[in-house]
């Protein structure tokens, strides 16, 4: 399979707020928006990613998804979100496998990890000789 592109799909319960928590709490930027004007469909840049916020679902999170996000500084995001109002599910915390993670939840309450890699850490350094 020749893999050109992909990104995540999101069909949050109330579009309006979902996209202010992605745009606007986060900081995500748009990528680009498509559909009728007055419910457009967005993708966000997420890293080497994207995550399209769409459609409706009355379902809610399922808690065998998490969306993974590495950041510079752990401590500043959580900070930030924390004033911000965002629910944070779990403070930064190192790892025993030496990330640093702070687990936030989306307003539907879809968890996400934020990460950060030490300098320290192995995925920083290359194992080969």
């Amino acid at each position: 399979m020749d893999v050109l592109g992909s990104r995540m799909l999101l069909h949050p319960s109330d579009h309006p707020r979902s996209r202010h928590f992605y745009e606007e709490s986060l900081g995500l930027a748009v990528y680009r928006e498509f559909g009728p004007p007055d419910h457009p469909g967005v993708v966000f840049h997420l890293g080497n990613g994207l995550l399209e916020v769409s459609g409706q679902s009355q379902d809610g999170p399922n808690a065998a998804v998490a969306l993974w996000i590495q950041v510079r500084n752990v401590q500043k995001q959580h900070d930030r979100l924390a004033a911000a109002g965002v629910t944070i599910l779990r403070p930064p915390v190192q790892e025993p496998w030496g990330l640093i993670e702070c687990w936030i939840a989306d307003p539907d309450g879809m968890r996400i990890v934020l990460v950060e890699v030490p300098p320290e850490h192995p995925l920083r350094r290359d194992p080969r000789p």
